[in-house]
């Protein structure tokens, strides 16, 4: 049985004057997030078939499904996508797994926290971006900078928000356990890692960010495919409503990882309260 923070208090439910009426259904209240970004894009379409935007500066929504819709007829869409998702998820692979490692390290060793710590925070006030010359001295231009630009944005938000959420772990948990008598095995299991894990997949959240960021970045440095890539070579010649194209794909697949981890956080916390009610 794992032993979770309900176990000890239950957290009062959070009040929420939205809910006051009749619940909506559910085809509604997954509808309502959406509302405000398509207001925009029928606002946009609106003032671009007026003539109030110059084509040229910012092409209609209907131009960029239009360039969508060529584009992956031709394959090169579906090509520049796959490459992109390849490289950020190598990436996230290797910069998280190292952030993940490092914050267990630290939060479960006193020692290696007075050890590591000091140095992985003056490290982590260097902007990761800056040391974009230094990573094309050392790897290249090739896919191994890439994928490692990648994995220096993620290594910190998975490293502080699991020191975190391991050295603000309840101490009665960890008590609870020894009364059980619990190996360390079985604390590390049952108590330590779900009292963590919600601080642990806020890091997972906002890393995933960082991960599209640093790509876009990433992959406007001297690349051959991928969605960056796209967006300059359209630059080139002057396809704005293909440079939006990538600013949408891009945006798309943020909210895909975004809704991804939340699906994970209502799986790996049903004692959250907090999380169904989103």
């Amino acid at each position: 049985m794992t032993l979770t923070p309900t176990r000890l208090r239950r957290p009062a439910p959070r009040v929420d004057f939205d809910a006051v009426g009749p619940a909506p259904s559910r085809w509604l209240d997954e509808l309502v997030p959406w509302l405000v970004p398509a207001l925009v894009v029928a606002c946009w379409q609106a003032v671009s078939s007026l003539g109030w935007l110059p084509p040229r500066l910012l092409p209609s929504p209907l131009s960029v499904a239009r360039a969508a819709v060529r584009l992956t007829a031709s394959g090169e869409l579906p090509r520049h996508v796959a490459v992109s998702t390849q490289r950020a998820a190598l990436g996230f692979a290797i910069g998280g797994g190292i952030g993940l490692a490092l914050g267990f390290l630290n939060g479960l060793s006193r020692t290696a926290d007075r050890l590591f710590d000091t140095t992985l925070q003056m490290v982590r006030a260097v902007p990761h971006l800056a040391l974009i010359p230094l990573v094309i001295l050392w790897l290249g231009i090739g896919e191994t900078a890439k994928v490692a630009l990648v994995a220096l944005g993620v290594v910190f938000p998975l490293y502080l928000n699991t020191l975190h959420g391991l050295k603000g772990l309840d101490p009665r948990l960890t008590e609870l356990g020894r009364v059980h008598g619990l190996s360390r095995w079985q604390m590390l299991r049952r108590v330590v890692l779900p009292g963590a894990l919600p601080s642990i997949l806020v890091g997972l959240r906002y890393g995933l960010g960082l991960m599209w960021l640093t790509l876009i970045v990433a992959e406007t440095v001297s690349a051959d495919s991928g969605i960056g890539y796209l967006a300059m070579n359209a630059r080139e010649f002057l396809q704005a409503d293909v440079v939006l194209l990538s600013i949408v794909l891009y945006a798309l697949l943020g909210k895909l990882a975004d809704s991804a981890t939340r699906w994970l956080e209502r799986r790996l916390l049903p004692w959250h309260l907090g999380l169904h009610s989103r």
